[in-house]
């Protein structure tokens, strides 16, 4: 990957709405050469997808959750605990941790009723689970903005 390649990748972190002219006018390039790296940095899987950002205000998910997890240190618990994640759309963000605790959850749902319910009727039916914490998130200081794709 060249330096061209991370600047297409920065500006298509940016906006990703660009088209094929404005990105190669950002880059210098011309249109044909500017597509073909994005084709070929997609077919690579250095580009995974393109998303819109949404206000978690406007769909009633302003309310965030930043839960751990504890769960058996038993393979069959740990991965019937991370099949069962994908299926609890309010998790928006699982991660399995080195350490305690094992896994930390963003859940993002609408108030603290709802979140009561969730953690009541989901998160601690899971099988394998041995301690759930949560941390209710005050502000969000810094947004995603993107990977840094500079060495």
């Amino acid at each position: 990957m060249d330096q061209i390649d991370r600047n297409i990748l920065r500006e298509l972190q940016s906006d990703g709405r660009l088209t094929i002219q404005e990105l190669a006018q950002r880059v210098g390039l011309t249109s044909s050469p500017c597509m073909r790296r994005v084709r070929q940095l997609e077919q690579d899987g250095v580009i995974q997808g393109y998303q819109a950002v949404i206000d978690p205000e406007a769909v009633e998910r302003g309310f965030e959750v930043l839960v751990s997890v504890e769960v058996k240190r038993d393979r069959g618990a740990v991965e019937a605990f991370e099949a069962a994640l994908q299926d609890i759309p309010d998790v928006i963000e699982a991660y399995r941790l080195f350490g305690s605790p094992g896994c930390l959850l963003r859940i993002a749902v609408a108030d603290i009723t709802a979140y009561e319910q969730l953690w009541i009727e989901r998160l601690t039916t899971l099988t394998g689970i041995t301690e759930v914490n949560s941390q209710i998130i005050m502000k969000r200081i810094k947004t995603p903005q993107g990977l840094p794709v500079d060495r």
